[in-house]
């Protein structure tokens, strides 16, 4: 599976920067907020923000016609939420590196996926939830072969893909533009495979990354 998720060349066009490193975790074992995943919370709610990072993220969702004071990039999102709200274990988890590092970060049920994952521009005849509401052509979205996963790159997913306290196996969307360096976003992979191995000791993490180079 890890393999097979792409991006298609005319969200590279539009963002020849982006990255995305794509984490699997088989054999999770999720649960309810605990005092170890809030102090992870709490820790990252202490975080500085970086204005620019967010600012590249509003740019990016400009260019394909959206509006980020309307509908946020999810990091700027969770930086207007702090204290960071507690969902559970494995969402908080990548809740606080999302914070810490000001990366958007998308958690997904690989049980509840249809098909392979892809990041493509939409041509706004897609499925989608009704409470999601219809992507515009050209808008950028993760999808399966069900519908749309999760609106304007990373704005908002849909309930079916979602990371619940049930989830054993998941992956993980890390979502880079510059100014943020590759060397940090390996970094923040590596901070998000802690937490989850902390979490589930047995966890099975694997990791691929995907660019406009590759």
């Amino acid at each position: 599976m890890l393999d097979d998720i792409w991006v298609d060349d005319s969200v590279f066009a539009l963002r020849p920067d982006f990255a995305v490193l794509i984490m699997t975790a088989y054999g999770l074992r999720n649960g309810p907020t605990d005092d170890r995943s809030r102090a992870w919370l709490a820790e990252a709610s202490e975080r500085e923000i970086q204005a620019d990072r967010i600012d590249a993220w509003k740019e990016a969702y400009r260019a394909f016609g959206a509006k980020p004071q309307r509908t946020r990039p999810s990091v700027d999102a969770l930086t207007r939420r702090l204290p960071l709200p507690e969902i559970n274990r494995a969402v908080d988890a990548y809740n606080s590196i999302s914070v810490k590092h000001l990366l958007p970060i998308g958690g997904e049920d690989l049980d509840h996926y249809a098909g392979v994952a892809r990041l493509v521009r939409a041509t706004g005849d897609e499925a989608s939830e009704e409470a999601l509401g219809q992507p515009e052509p050209g808008e950028v979205i993760w999808r399966d072969d069900l519908g749309v996963t999760c609106r304007r790159w990373n704005w908002r997913q849909v309930a079916r893909t979602r990371l619940t306290e049930e989830t054993t196996n998941a992956f993980f969307l890390l979502e880079r533009l510059e100014p943020m360096s590759m060397e940090e976003l390996k970094q923040a992979g590596e901070e998000l495979a802690d937490l989850l191995s902390e979490l589930s000791p047995e966890v099975r993490i694997a990791s691929r990354l995907v660019s406009s180079g590759k």
